[in-house]
């Protein structure tokens, strides 16, 4: 039986593997030998030559190789061997700048034991946070993969039952009667409407994963939306919301043509005015107003419904959000996402605002197409 997500173990990268014995004895050869030349330069030398500062090497290397306690060890060594140069071997004389150069270079010493275990404890911070992250990435791959998959594997089982419904509806398999026929009515648009949210979720993958391909052409976008508004008239009806397309400032249809993929924009329309006429309240209105501008075209959506929280409007379209506010419909939340993602493909921006008094405007822009 396959294992949940949730217990996939993904394997943290950059994992760190043991050292070999004589690798690591190989190291502290290297920084026992820079010791040793250091307090070789250091006791042959008169003590006013300061060569302490030299310590720092293999105080690093120390830290680098072999971690905290071995830094600690290497700083006390090094300050112990700068301070004892000072009265072995022995001298008549101890000059006060003699003592105040070998107190600067104890506190180098020091400086850097402290700075390099803290350099090293943030790049072991810093590469553990690194590999969380690759391994959540890694998750929420594999998820979305499985959920892709899953996705499309129930295209089939629903086509099926589809087309099931559709014999029963022209009496392929006996005689229907009229209640039996709404009933499979309603059976029908609630199959449909599942395969349509399949074909969402698998359109929004696809984007995220291979980017949104788009067939362009001059389209103008009065068409679409008197299409889309058109298409929606008995949704609206039935939820006893006006429907209506208006022209901004003008009472002349005039056309508003960009550079777009028409059956992508087709869906920004769909899924902006089925959200309005969704929110809307039992006699309300629902408007599409077209605004020609000198660089963009502008569509916008208005309804009366309740509006939108003011908090909810920066994730209003982020994928699956629905939000907690008083609407009167709850959906997917992937028809805002997707049409973020076409509208963002076509070089426009779209965002949403509330209304005074009541309700909320959906709108986008996208880049003027010259005649």
């Amino acid at each position: 039986m396959p294992y949940p997500l949730e217990y996939i173990d993904v394997p943290l990268p950059n994992a760190p593997c043991p050292m070999p014995n004589n690798y690591q004895a190989s190291r502290f050869t290297v920084i026992l030998g820079l010791f040793l030349t250091v307090v070789f330069m250091e006791f042959s030398t008169p003590t006013e030559y300061v060569f302490g500062y030299l310590y720092t090497g293999p105080i690093l290397l120390a830290n680098s190789w072999f971690g905290r306690i071995a830094t600690v060890y290497a700083t006390l060594i090094a300050v112990c061997f700068t301070i004892l140069n000072l009265f072995w071997p022995e001298h008549e004389t101890i000059k006060a700048s003699t003592i105040a150069s070998r107190a600067i270079a104890v506190m180098a010493l020091i400086v850097t034991g402290i700075l390099s275990d803290r350099l090293r404890r943030s790049q072991d911070a810093i590469a553990i946070a690194r590999a969380k992250l690759e391994s959540q990435a890694e998750l929420v791959k594999v998820r979305e993969d499985f959920a892709s998959t899953i996705t499309h594997d129930l295209k089939t089982p629903l086509l099926g039952a589809i087309e099931t419904i559709k014999a029963f509806q022209q009496e392929k398999f006996g005689s229907v009667s009229s209640t039996q026929q709404q009933v499979l009515a309603t059976m029908a648009r609630s199959h449909q409407t599942s395969l349509q949210l399949l074909e969402t979720l698998l359109d929004i993958y696809r984007n995220d994963t291979e980017g949104l391909k788009l067939n362009l052409a001059p389209v103008d976008l009065t068409n679409l939306a008197e299409d889309a508004a058109s298409s929606l008239i008995e949704l609206a009806a039935n939820r006893r919301v006006h429907l209506a397309v208006s022209y901004g400032d003008s009472d002349w249809r005039r056309a508003l043509w960009v550079q777009g993929d028409a059956l992508q924009l087709q869906r920004v329309f769909n899924n902006l005015l089925v959200n309005a006429i969704n929110h809307s309240r039992r006699g309300g209105r629902v408007e599409v107003v077209l605004e020609p501008q000198t660089n963009y075209q502008v569509v916008k959506i208005l309804d009366t419904g309740a509006g939108i929280e003011t908090a909810e409007l920066p994730h209003i379209f982020e994928r699956f959000y629905q939000g907690h506010s008083d609407r009167q419909a709850k959906g997917s939340g992937l028809g805002l996402y997707l049409s973020r993602q076409i509208i963002t493909a076509h070089g426009g921006i779209i965002w949403a605002e509330n209304r005074v008094p009541t309700g909320a405007m959906f709108a986008f822009k996208l880049p003027v197409y010259p005649i």
